[in-house]
Formats: C-alpha cells, structure tokens, sequence
C-alpha cells in the first residue's frame, strides 16, 4: 500500500492488475517537483503464501522480491485503443459465427489494426472513430439489463489471519476512492459490518473518506451483519445477533438500515434465514454459492425464497455465476444467457471486481462496462445499486416462482466436521454468552446496585460472531486463523465465567460462603425455561444429587431426591453389561456396542435385529480438490468398523444415581478412543463421554445406530426449528445429501415410535435408510495441515421414546444435554425456590433473556414455536414487569402491539416455527 502524508492512497497488487500509483494528472510548474511517498509491502500475495497451490498451508519461507519501480508516462490514448480492440475482438470471439454481429465487430478490429500506425499517434483518432462506429450503434428496448456494481470480496480470515484482512480492506477501499475520484458514475457495494469497524480503528482518515462517498449512495454498505457468516451452523439466536449487530452499526454510522442480505460465498443457506431477515429489515437477499453445486443445477435465478414459518424473501443468484468479474463481454453474455428466468425477469445483477482476497475493481474493468452500456448485440449494461436493482425485480414479481426450505449447497459437506475444536467452541460460547445474559438480567431485576455489563457482552458477541465468518467456523481456514480463533474463544470462556460469577454474588450474595465456613448447601441454578429433574455432581465432592430446579430459576439443595427406579448395571459372564434406570434398559457388548435398548415399559426395541449401535466406523476421505471443505460421496464405498478392543468394558459406577461403564478401542496405531458409557435415574437416554486422541491423515470417523425403525424422512434441528430430509437416495436431489448439518439433535420416527440422537457440539450427520451416523471427526491436510489432529471430546446420547419426538420432549432433553444445571456452594439451604419465567406450552421455547439495547429499564425475550403447531400459550414471570410490547429482532418496538398483562401473565400466539421477540418495561 503506498502512504503519503500519512495517509494510505493506493493499494497494490500484481494479481490484482493494480500495480500503479497516479502521483499527479499533470505537474504544473510552480508546484513542488519532489515528494515522499512510503510503501509498505506484504510477505503475502492476494491468496496468502501457500506452497505449490492455492490451498496449501502457508510457507513460512516464502520470499517476495521488489523488482522494479520506475517513474512512467500515462498514455491515455493507447490505453483506450486497447480496450476499443479488447471489446471487439471478444465479440467477435464470443457472440458465434451464427451472429452477423460478430463478423461486422471482426471486420472493425482488422479495419483498426490496417490503419493504425503505432508510432505515429495522428492516426489514433481515426482508429478510435472506427470502433465507435460499433459502440454508437444501439440495442433495442427489450434487450437484457445488467446492474453492474463494484465489489470486493475480502475474506475476514482464511488463507490469512484477521490482522491481514485488516489491511486487505485498507489496500482494497482506498483504491476504489480512488477510482470513485475520476469516475463520478461508478458504485461500490461493500458488506460485513467488521470490516468497516476495523477501517474505522485502523485507517479513520479514510473511513471519513468512505462515509463521504456514502452519503453520496455510491459506496453502499450492504448485507446488514456483522460478518459474511456461515449459514449452517450458527444457532438461531447468533444469526439474529449478526444482523442485531451488523444493522446497528449501519445505522448508527452510515444513517440507515441494510434492505439485502448479502452472502455470495457461504456454504449454503439455512431455511430459517428468510424469518430472521423479514425480522431485521431485509427483504432481498443475494448469493451465487448454489451455482457450484456439484450435482443439481438449481432452476432459478430470480424467484422468492420462502422458509419453514412462510416467510419470503425475493432472491437474485447473479447469472454470471461469481462476486468476481472482470467486466469481460463473455461475463456479461453469460450473465444474460444463463438467466434462468427468461421471460418472468429482464434484468440480472453482475459482481465485477477482484475477490476472496480483495483488490476490488480496476480502472479498465470501468472503462470496459462503458463500451457496453448499450452496444447493439450485446446486454445493456449500466452502473446500479442494490435498491435500483431490486426495485426493478419487484415489478416483476407476480411472474416468479416459489422456492420453499433451505438452499443446501451440494458440496463442501466436510465442513459441518472439520476443526471440531472451532465447533466446539462455538456451541459452549453460544451457550455461555446465553447463560451470563440471563443470570445478569436476573440480577438487574433484583437489585438496583447491579450494572448489566452490555458492554463487555457487546465485545464477547463480536468475538464470537466474528468466529462465525464463513472460512472460521466451516474449519477452512490456516492454521494461524484456528489460533485466533481459539484465543477469542478461550476470552469468551473467561469472560463469561466472571460476568455469571458477579450476577450470582449479586442474586445470591448472602448466602455465599465469604470465608473459610463450610457450604452446608448447594445452589442449582437453571437457565432454561422449564423445571428440570437431574442428577448433579455436587462441587468439589465426589458424590451425587438427584435434583430438581424450577423453569429458569434456582433452588437449595442440602439432600440428593429418591429416584423411583435406581440405576442398575449387571455384568454377565460374557462380559457384556446390562444397564437400566426404569424408563430405558441397555445391553452393551465388551465392545461397548449397544446390542440392546429398550423402552422398559413397553419392551420396544430400538436396534435393528443382528446390528449393534454405537458402532464406530472410519473411511478414507480423500476429495477431489478441496481439502477441507468437501467430503465425496465415495468415501462412503471405504468404510470399515472399528473392532480393535484395547480395554474391555469395566463398570465404573455401579449404579444408585448414575451408573456408568468404559472401554477402549484402537483405530490405528496412531489413534484411541475412550468411551465412558452413562446412565443417569430417571433419564430418558443413554450417554456417551467420548475421549479420541486423533491423529490419522484424510480419515473419517463417525458412529452409526442402526434401528429398528422405518421412515421416509429424518428430522433434523435448525435454528429456531426443523425440517424434514429424505432417508432414501430416490432422485439426484435426494442422493446429494449423503452427508448434512443438524444441530443439537436428530430424529428418526414411525407411528408411535422413534429414536433421537443427540450432542454437545457435533454439525455434521446423516440418515440413509434406518441408520442413523453421527460425524466425528476429519483430518485434512489444507489448508491446515494440523487440522483435527490431538485429543477431542465430546458428548452424545441416544434416546428412544414412544409417541412423536415432540411429544417425547426430544427437543427439551437435547437442551438439557447442551445446557447444564450451575451449581453453586452455599452456606444455608435458606433460599426457597424461585423461578423467574416459565411458558405454559411444551411448544414453545425461551430461547433468550437480555437487557435491550436501548432501554436501560427494559429486557427482551426471545421466543419461538418449536413442535410445528399452531399455539397459544401464556408466558408468566415473576419478575417486576409493568408493560410489555411486541418488536421485531432489531428491537424496534410495535407502537401498535401493547400486550396486556394479565393474571397468567403474558397471552402470546405463535404459528409454526415463528420467533417472537417481546420488549418488558420493568418497574424501578
């Protein structure tokens, strides 16, 4: 990047076709004819500093050399002859022999190049008038539009830590101020919200810059979130935090909200997405990724995108498939001709500028799209915004077609598992972040000395929501961005201990021990919003309590509750184990197989006759090309059981409270896996605390259960809901998703009858047929080759249930699994039990409890539908609550929708899968 006057004014890069600096247009004589300018160079090209390829780990002996810097001449008028040439000849090239228009643009360049005389510039005129002759000639009023906008896709992390893109943004933004400088036509989108942040710590001479030329409209923030996130694996309460986030900070510094969602590269799109943006502003929403799909070419280009509660949002893939173009006239004859909506649409967006590792668009992209603004044979093309382009799709929009549930891109499947230390972390941080908010609202509640600390959760949201970015997250990242990824995590862990230790001493303080007295009671404190009956180990002890703790609320415990049905576990002489806690019964194999569940009242057994579950398998997983991101459908032609027993089956806790049992077994000789087998009284599932020291090269390790259960479809959790997807592989579409996201739980049942798998912070899964496989774990070698290599562990459970999984509590039990019970020691049992929100339908989940943003005095509530039914319910609180008024995700207040409190409390409707947000005015 080259610096004058301390300020940075041009970025730089060879690939990037920007290798110049304009000192001045023309020195005039009483000017000063010296001055210093500094460039600061980069040991990284655009793609980082991988060795051999684009993907591969960075080369930390990578050298780059300066070879030349020389003062020159502009030559004006060379440059536009040939670009004049360019144009010509590639429609000469593109446009077909069938095309008369490309003989008369062929004919014109020979013309050109009889005519020109290179070192006389006096036939350069002449030549110039020779391909006007072309570009003067008009296109009709049907011809096809392209909104052409610049663009500059920069990755927050990827091939590159944070701190590059800092100055990737820098390096990219100044050159397209300086391109907005001399072509007063051209507009520049720009999205993720960070990105802007960073400038404006970084570089705030040119974020002044930038702020200027938006109050214009021609450098346009776009997208409304924080990051470009992944659109998969974040829960629903951290997609509404992005666009919380990311639309605030438009607000606050540009003057106005986001109408697009922006996300041309994640990996696939959540079919809650379209609920959340109508929630925060957004009714547009632009990606290309599904265009590289390996098998199914999706049918439309233009259409409305609705998700699983109705929700729409109007959708436009770009037709020139890419973020990226270069303004070529085959990019934008392609834009036209593989528009997907003929007829219905006559108009298509076109992304032109260097992308992924920035750079943006160039002075000759600009002077291409000028020669075709309206040049007869081809499309119109002309400079546009989001909201001229959308705006013109909107008048066309009762010719569109519906496209109904996610957008599932088929490819790049392996990052719902790679990094499993990222997943890792993301799940605990959204489940940290949720507990410290609602235990400090709790507190702000209850004592007027309490400060919410909404500016230290605003930071820790960020870290997180930065960790989200669609290359982090995924696991598609170096090893350097893993790291700080890690770090961030590790802050957010540290943090949020703190801020639950501090509203604890505030909710609690009195009963606390201050000093060397002993805790003659325990605390348990649960933060979701219904009464939970578990088994706790109590602090610092060995022993174990049977608990029982209000819906978002707290109780003393000084002695453990009686289980109706303690926990068996009897060892056979063949040394299997038998397990039961009087809901479910266990037969484990000295494998640890389960060869046996059953539902203890009914004797319904859940796996498949001659099968056993809790079978480990690996496979080679050697894609074709992208390491870390794509896991191939035949890896699945390799599989192979893991029998290997390095330590038989042992019983570790014999029964009472919990029993529990542990084995060993050997994947290679590089690799073990230590499982400890758990069954808690009165628990509707077994569970599994899995230990791997991992460390294979492009293998695939998952679990599969094979059940005695038959079913056309699988239910799989998203954000704030779920779907359905197929078990059979019917069609093309059906067969491409051999290997999908879940979140906290899956589910496959028949009539009256089902088995739910559930964990603590696996994404990646798959039901074919009646086997149900959990994915484990990955080990690629780029661009990371350390990826996934070390000890790991995790946790999930198996249970089986009678009825639907909505009438099993599947959903609730998968929570609790996610959510565990705080326990804290107190000095006195003096403390009755106390709750603060409870919901009167199984149907629907508090998901959130914070303090709002822009009222001191006031929390918001998040909720939403989660069976698929239409409910009304009542939402009561024993909280100082004096109004309550529905808003939308960005907490914008309904001036209209005063709910009435009532005696019950709170009378809410939901129809299926709708999230509901509620802004409660305490009383001071």
């Amino acid at each position: 990047m080259v610096w004058r006057d301390a300020q940075p004014v041009q970025g730089l890069t060879k690939e990037g076709e920007k290798t110049s600096y304009i000192l001045t247009d023309g020195l005039k004589e009483a000017e000063p004819h010296s001055l210093t300018v500094y460039v600061e160079v980069a040991c990284n090209g655009l793609f980082g500093a991988g060795k051999g390829s684009l993907i591969a780990p960075p080369d930390p002996d990578k050298k780059f050399t300066l070879n030349k810097a020389e003062l020159v001449v502009f030559n004006r008028d060379v440059h536009e002859l040939l670009v004049d040439f360019e144009i010509l000849v590639d429609m000469a090239k593109v446009l077909g022999e069938e095309n008369q228009r490309s003989f008369q643009t062929l004919y014109v360049a020979n013309q050109m190049v009889n005519l020109l005389d290179v070192t006389d510039s006096c036939t350069f005129p002449a030549v110039r008038h020779l391909a006007s002759s072309i570009f003067s000639q008009k296109n009709g009023e049907s011809q096809h539009t392209i909104h052409a906008m610049g663009h500059c896709h920069i990755d927050s992390a990827w091939l590159w830590p944070y701190e590059e893109s800092i100055r990737k943004c820098a390096r990219s933004w100044v050159t397209v101020i300086r391109l907005m400088e001399k072509n007063p036509e051209f507009t520049f989108v720009c999205s993720q919200a960070q990105q802007f942040e960073w400038v404006r710590n970084w570089y705030p001479g040119l974020y002044a810059q930038i702020q200027d030329y938006a109050k214009e409209g021609r450098f346009i923030p776009v997208g409304g979130t924080w990051v470009e996130m992944d659109g998969n694996l974040p829960s629903g309460e951290s997609m509404v935090r992005q666009f919380l986030q990311g639309q605030r900070f438009f607000q606050q510094q540009f003057g106005k909200l986001c109408s697009e969602f922006w996300l041309p590269d994640t990996f696939g799109y959540s079919a809650q997405l379209p609920q959340l943006m109508r929630g925060c502003g957004i009714r547009w929403f632009l990606t290309q990724k599904l265009s590289w799909s390996l098998v199914n070419t999706f049918p439309h280009s233009t259409f409305f995108w609705e998700g699983i509660d109705g929700s729409q949002v109007l959708t436009h893939f770009p037709p020139g498939n890419s973020y990226a173009l270069k303004g070529r006239v085959e990019e934008m004859l392609k834009t036209m001709n593989n528009n997907r909506d003929k007829g219905r649409v006559n108009h298509s967006a076109a992304l032109f500028g260097f992308g992924d590792g920035g750079g943006g668009p160039t002075q000759k992209m600009l002077d291409r799209l000028k020669r075709m603004s309206d040049t007869d044979g081809l499309p119109r093309v002309q400079m546009s915004t989001p909201d001229r382009f959308f705006s013109m799709l909107e008048k066309e929009k009762t010719q569109l077609f519906t496209w109904i549930g996610e957008l599932f891109l088929e490819l790049h499947n392996g990052t719902y598992t790679t990094q499993a230390q990222i997943k890792k972390g993301n799940r605990e941080c959204e489940r940290i972040l949720h507990d410290a908010e609602v235990l400090s609202s709790f507190a702000l509640t209850q004592k007027n000395t309490f400060q919410y600390p909404s500016i230290k959760l605003q930071h820790l949201w960020r870290l997180l929501l930065l960790n989200q970015f669609h290359d982090v997250l995924p696991g598609s990242c170096i090893q350097l961005v893993v790291e700080d990824a890690m770090r961030y995590y590790a802050e957010i862990r540290s943090m949020c201990g703190l801020l639950i230790k501090d509203a604890v001493r505030s909710l609690f303080g009195e009963l606390l021990p201050t000093g060397p007295e002993t805790a003659e009671s325990l605390l348990v404190l649960n933060t979701l919003p219904w009464e939970r009956t578990e088994v706790i180990s109590r602090t610092g002890a060995k022993t174990l309590a049977l608990v029982k703790v209000p819906s978002m609320g707290c109780s003393a415990v000084e002695e453990s509750l009686t289980p109706p049905h303690p926990v068996t576990v009897t060892k056979q002489a063949d040394g299997s184990v038998t397990m039961e806690n009087g809901v479910i019964a266990a037969h484990l194999d000295s494998m640890g197989r389960v060869m046996s569940l059953r539902l203890v009242h009914s004797g319904r057994e859940s796996v498949q006759d001659g099968h056993c579950a809790n079978q480990f398998v690996i496979f080679d997983d050697v894609p074709l090309y992208w390491d870390a991101w794509d896991v191939m459908d035949y890896h699945l032609e390799t599989r192979k059981p893991i029998t290997t027993l390095l330590k038989p089956l042992e019983i570790v806790l014999a029964g009472g409270l919990r029993g529990s049992v542990k084995f060993s077994l050997q994947i290679s000789e590089w690799s073990v896996i230590t499982q400890e087998v758990i069954l808690d009284a009165m628990c509707p599932y077994l569970r599994f605390l899995t230990q791997v020291d991992w460390n294979e090269a492009h293998r695939f390790l998952k679990v599969e259960f094979p059940l005695q259960v038959r079913s056309m479809n699988a239910t799989y959790e998203i954000q704030f809901g779920h779907l359905q997807r197929p078990t059979h592989w019917n069609t093309s579409w059906d067969w491409a998703r051999f290997e999908v996201w879940s979140h906290k739980w899956m589910d496959l049942s028949e009539h009256g009858f089902g088995v739910a798998l559930l964990n603590d912070c696996k994404y990646g899964a798959s039901v074919h047929k009646n086997v149900m496989s959990l994915s484990l774990l990955r080990a690629p070698k780029s661009p990371d080759p350390t990826a996934d290599i070390g000890p790991h562990e995790f946790t999930y459970a198996v249970m089986p249930h009678r009825g639907s999984f909505q009438e099993a509590g599947v959903i609730r039990y998968a929570y609790n699994l996610n959510f565990p019970l705080h326990t804290v020691p107190a000095v006195s049992a003096q403390c009755p039990a106390w709750s603060a929100f409870s919901v009167h339908s199984p149907a629907v989940v508090l998901e959130t409890v914070k303090q709002a943003e822009d009222r001191l005095d006031g929390l918001v509530v998040r909720l939403y539908e989660s069976h698929g039914s239409t409910v009304v319910t009542w939402l009561q609180t024993s909280l100082p609550v004096k109004e309550a008024i529905s808003c939308d995700l960005l907490e914008r207040p309904d001036p209209s929708s005063h709910l009435p409190l009532e005696e019950h409390g709170l009378k809410l409707s939901f129809t299926p899968f709708q999230v509901r947000s509620v802004l409660l005015i305490l009383r001071q």
